[in-house]
């Protein structure tokens, strides 16, 4: 597998990071086309223009439509959060991939719409369903619309990167507290 190949095919999806295709994230789904290991039509939130992107970058692959057991294409959405309903539990803070949910425990939490890809992740873990999908029509609203891909693979960089050191630095803390040792820091 090449890549240099896995980012050219990275950046022509989405960057939702919605999971839908089954895979983590937009590129462990990049780096498995590149690898002959996934179909190209994994994508809802890509879609048909993905799908034709990826068969024009790929060659000689055939076009096959949307696999409907990950999902229909629609239009892009954005989280809303009913703040009347919102408990404030964050239990849609971890799940959001690109940082686009503001709020603290016990506070109303609030969607940054500029930042929302549209994942859909935050909707299932609230336990009051106060989280619903918006679609974004530029013709309602000609300024909304979902946010840079780049920018969105940056905040999910960023994101997986904090995830991952809170992870390593727990660990450590739990090895020391284990030596009887107090955790570096």
């Amino acid at each position: 597998m090449s890549d240099a190949l896995a980012v050219a095919i990275d950046r022509l999806l989405p960057q939702t990071q919605c999971t839908r295709c089954g895979y983590q994230g937009c590129l462990p789904y990049a780096q498995a086309i590149a690898a002959g290991e996934a179909a190209l039509n994994q994508c809802p939130p890509g879609g048909t223009e993905t799908i034709i992107a990826l068969t024009e970058l790929l060659g000689g692959r055939t076009v096959a439509p949307l696999n409907r057991d990950n999902g229909s294409e629609a239009a892009p959405a954005v989280a809303f959060i009913d703040e009347d309903r919102c408990i404030g539990c964050t239990k849609c803070l971890p799940p959001c991939p690109v940082d686009a949910i503001a709020g603290a425990p016990r506070r109303m939490h609030t969607v940054i719409v500029d930042l929302c890809t549209g994942c859909e992740l935050c909707v299932a873990p609230c336990p009051v369903d106060c989280i619903v999908m918006i679609p974004v029509l530029k013709s309602v609203s000609p300024a909304l619309s979902l946010p840079d891909a780049d920018e969105s693979r940056a905040r999910y960089a960023a994101h997986t990167a904090r995830i991952t050191r809170r992870a390593a630095e727990r660990a450590a803390t739990l090895a020391a507290k284990k030596r009887g040792a107090r955790p570096a820091g």
